[in-house]
Formats: C-alpha cells, structure tokens, sequence
C-alpha cells in the first residue's frame, strides 16, 4: 500500500522565513506578476476565450500552485502548450465542455499524485516531448497569421494546410498599419534585451528597465502608438482587444457546470490530453528550477497541486493551467527562492486585474499576435529539434510522427499516436536485450559468477542427453517467442531426455514468459523429455509459484545453481 505523498513547499519554508528573504520574493513576484500580465491576455484570447479568463486563471491557478505545490520557485498560469486543445475544446464542446474536461484533468492530475505517478511520467520519451512541442509552436505561428497582418477574412479555416492557403490568398487585403504594429512588436520583443544590454541603462535611473520583460514594452509603446495614430492622423484599421471583446474587471462567482454521464465520457480523451500535458510541463519546469536553485521538488506533490489548481480554476471562469517555465525563471533570476514570491505574483495581477483592467481594451491585437510569435519561436525548440535528427532512426520517427500528428491532426491524437510508438519501440529494444543462446558440450567457469559454487571451478561437462540453454534478460511478452523460434530450429536433431534452461539472468519473468515456458514443459512432457530450470532467482521463483509452474515442472527440477541442474539431470538419466 503507498503512502501519500503530499508535502507543499511553502510551509515548510515558513518555519525558517526571515524578512530579507520576504524582501527579494517580494521584488521577484512583483517582476514576475508585471511579465505574466502580457502573456496571460494574449494566451486567453488565442485560447477563444476572453482576456479576463487568462488573467483569472494566473490568479487563482498560481495561487494555489505556490501554496501547495512540491517546488519552491515554481510559478503557475495559463501556459502556451494549451492553447491548441483549448481552442479546439471550445469549438467542437463549448466553453462549459471546456470547463468540465478542465475539472475532469485536474481530478486526473490529483489521481497521478497519489498513484505516485510523478517519477513515471518524468520518463516520457524526449523526443516524444520535443515533437508535440515543436507542433505547437507552428500552431500558435499560424494561428497569429491573420491579426499579425490585420488581413481581412471572414473566417479563418481550421485546418493547418487550409488555413495557410486562405493566407496566401487573403495576402491583398493586408492592413499597412497592423502589420506594421504586429512585425514591429516582434522586432522590439526579440531586440529589448540587446538594447538594455547598452551601458545607457548601467545608470541608477534607468536599471530597472532591465528587469521588465520585452512583450510588456511592446504593448505599451504599440498601444500608445496606436492611441496616437487615431487621435492626431485619423488611423482607425488598428484593431484593438476592444473592438472585439467587452473587458471587463469583476470578480466572477463560483459556478458549478451542469455534469452529464454522455458528456463527461465524450470529453474523457481530451481531459487526459490536458492532464498529461500539464503534468509533463509542470514536472519539466520544476526539473529545470531544480538545476538552476540545487533544489529537488516533489514530483507528486507538485501535481496533486496543478490538480487542484485545475479543479478551482474553472470554477471562477478560468481556463487550465500548469506550471510556467519562463515565469518558474524569472522568478529564479529575480531572486525569488520560496513560495512567497507565486504568491505575491497572483496578488499583483489581482491588483491589476481590479485596477488596470479596463485599460487592456486599447492593446492592438496585432501586438498581441506579436507577443504570440515570440512565444511560439521560444517554444519551438528547434536546436533540439535538429539535435534529435542525428539520433537513432527509431527516435527520428517518433520526433515527426508527434511533430506531424499535432500539426495536421491535434495535440491529442499526436500524444495517443506518440506515446503508443515510443511504447512499440520501447519494447522493441527491450527485446533486443534478451538473448537466448545453447550451450554444447561443457561450461566454462571464466564465464560464470555467482552460479558456481566456491571451489568448484573445473569445467562442467554436459552429459549426453541433455541440452542447456541459457536466457539473457528479461523474460516478457516481447522476448518470449525468442525462446520458442532457438528451440524450433533445433528441433529437428536427437532428441534429449532432459533440458536445462539457465535463467541466472533473467530478472524477472512476465504472464508470456510463464505462458511459453508452461508450453514448453507440457510439448517436452509429450516427448518424453524432462525440462530443469536452473539459476532461478528468488523474485522469479515467486512469480512461478503464484503461477503454479513448479506443480507443472515439479519443484525438484528447480534448481538454484547450474552444477545442482547438471546433478538432478545426471539422476534423471
């Protein structure tokens, strides 16, 4: 029976808190609440959601996770790898099915938590994770297409391959001025750090300019540009987060979707994508904060939190939500070393939510979109992308597979499709390991270890009548026909009266394992020949007994050591 694992971080810093330390986290979460401002806006209104629900969610959502959560430094929000399945939610289900296959991924999420799941899914393939990276990446670039341009179309297809052909064909109707706000934004983003890097902002004044983020930059100078645009030139085709969305800055009540048994079966595949999906990237953030703090998390603690970050977040209107590496180290870089810091971060987008809200309604979308493309050439990882290529076949194919399936299909079918390759070739190699191989005429003891008895070193002669063979490796499902096809060829000789199968290394066995070994004591039987295992280790020998192989076999022709077997096969000739 496993015990729960569930010790948040936060209060175990509190019983050595000092003010100092309260200090630097109250620097880092203010740094870190002013750089989640931009990006939870522009990730709820890509998600199909309005810009409010972003911001709600890095509340409530990083709340929670800096108060429950198994690392110290991890902050929590809306994340760009959901915004491809929450969109494509919200179309086929509604908001309140997205808000339902939310509350269904965070009971997943707590559920992973305390089956101590935590560890296992660190172990997801690399490539695997890379790959549906990679995908969404180019999704989040082709969805900003449109507002990046200010192009004019009625309705933007959602289909990869057709969506970049209504582009190409919509290219006449670009807006000068939006893209000129959009490719502008870009620039500026990728360019801020470069220009603060300049000895200019060595000076006391403008130092604190190198703390705040490029995208809050952008937004700020490109809303003011377009504000005065429309004031003093009359440009009036800059479209604004207002013209499309009613802002507004009320706190909302908790409200509890209306849960139907159709329904919640209809979205069980896609609360498992998001559940996964959150786990891997909350897990991976917290690995990374980890090696930068020399610090180690709690795996399932972390994600018994994200789960109930995800269960409270909808319920106030939010969107999912998982841990955020790029805020996780701002917060790192700010200085922040506890809780403390997530918790203020949370507390400074509510201020900005109840205060400053009504003003987002003047962001050019176009900005927006800029933000967005940044975001995804981060997330695209391309340097790993190129690294994967020059791995083995097997790791190339599992990369595009993922990569393709999330781009043409969706995030869920390319994790289903991913995960079921990496499986397929996992066992495939696992296979590879175990061998199986005859030994004729005599064993030699510079080949042996444990399974010769001290002092009996000379070599072991095989009677005649007996065949030995020996099992490398595990013994499963997908080793198991290994054995039968070695014994198939060689069946065609003398027959022996006795086999010794050697399983000194085998591990462990599996119900295939004991399937093909029953098959072959009862075919042996027939024949008249007596099988004798040899070297069996105390976990295997378990595993046959619970499976009632040694009244099959008899319990006699279990040997423990390789000379025993030879003796008990001398005795039965």
């Amino acid at each position: 029976m496993t015990t729960l694992e569930f010790k948040p971080q936060f209060f175990a810093t509190l019983k050595h808190y000092s003010k100092k330390q309260f200090t630097t986290d109250l620097l880092a979460g203010i740094i870190v609440g002013i750089v989640a401002l931009p990006l939870a806006i522009a990730f709820g209104i890509a998600s199909g959601v309005t810009p409010e629900k972003g911001i709600i969610t890095a509340i409530v959502a990083g709340l929670i996770i800096s108060v429950l959560g198994g690392s110290k430094v991890q902050v929590g929000g809306p994340t760009g790898a959901f915004i491809i399945i929450i969109y494509g939610i919200i179309q086929q289900y509604g908001f309140e099915g997205l808000t339902i296959a939310t509350l269904m991924a965070g009971v997943f999420l707590i559920m992973f938590g305390i089956l101590h799941l935590g560890t296992i899914i660190k172990y997801i393939p690399y490539p695997i994770i890379v790959g549906f990276t990679s995908g969404i990446a180019l999704t989040i670039f082709t969805t900003q297409i449109k507002d990046l341009l200010g192009l004019s179309m009625e309705s933007v297809p959602s289909d990869f391959i057709e969506k970049w052909i209504a582009y190409f064909g919509s290219l006449p109707t670009i807006d000068a001025w939006s893209a000129a706000v959009g490719i502008g934004s870009v620039a500026l983003i990728a360019l801020w750090p470069k220009f603060t890097s300049l000895q200019l902002f060595n000076t006391s004044i403008l130092k604190f300019l190198k703390k705040l983020p490029g995208s809050l930059i952008a937004i700020i100078v490109m809303t003011v540009a377009a504000l005065l645009l429309k004031q003093y030139a009359g440009i009036t085709t800059i479209e604004t987060i207002g013209d499309r969305f009613s802002i507004s800055n009320q706190l909302p009540e908790a409200q509890v979707p209306a849960l139907s048994w159709d329904v919640i079966k209809g979205l069980v595949s896609p609360a498992i994508t998001i559940a996964i999906l959150g786990a891997i990237e909350s897990l991976l953030s917290a690995t990374v904060a980890d090696g930068v703090i020399g610090d180690r998390h709690s795996s399932n603690t972390e994600l018994i939190a994200q789960g109930v970050a995800n269960l409270a977040s909808p319920l106030f209107g939010g969107i999912p939500a998982t841990g955020a590496i790029a805020r996780t180290m701002t917060n790192i870089n700010n200085g922040g070393r506890t809780p403390v810091a997530g918790i203020v971060h949370a507390a400074v987008l509510l201020l900005i939510f109840l205060f400053l809200m009504p003003l987002a309604q003047y962001i050019p979308m176009a900005c927006l979109a800029g933000v967005l493309v940044i975001v995804s050439y981060g997330m695209s990882g391309w340097r790993s992308f190129t690294n994967i290529m020059k791995n083995p076949k097997s790791d190339v194919i599992v990369l595009w597979v993922t990569f393709l399936l999330t781009v043409i299909f969706d995030l869920t079918v390319a994790i289903e499709v991913g995960l079921i390759c990496a499986c397929l070739l996992f066992m495939r190699r696992m296979a590879e390991t175990t061998d199986v191989k005859v030994i004729s005429d005599e064993i030699d003891p510079a080949e042996e270890d444990s399974d010769f008895q001290l002092g009996n070193l000379e070599h072991l002669t095989i009677p005649d009548g007996v065949e030995v063979y020996e099992i490398n490796g595990p013994y499963f499902f997908g080793a198991g026909n290994k054995f039968e096809e070695i014994m198939g060829a060689l069946g065609h000789g003398s027959r022996p009266k006795v086999r010794i199968i050697r399983m000194r290394k085998v591990p462990f066995v599996d119900s295939t394992g004991i399937h093909n070994l029953t098959n072959l004591c009862l075919m042996s039987q027939k024949e008249g020949i007596q099988v004798v295992l040899s070297g069996v280790n105390e976990r295997v020998q378990a595993v046959l007994h619970k499976a009632k192989f040694d009244e099959i076999v008899g319990t006699d022709n279990i040997c423990s050591h390789i000379n025993i077997a030879l003796e008990r096969a001398r005795q039965l000739l």
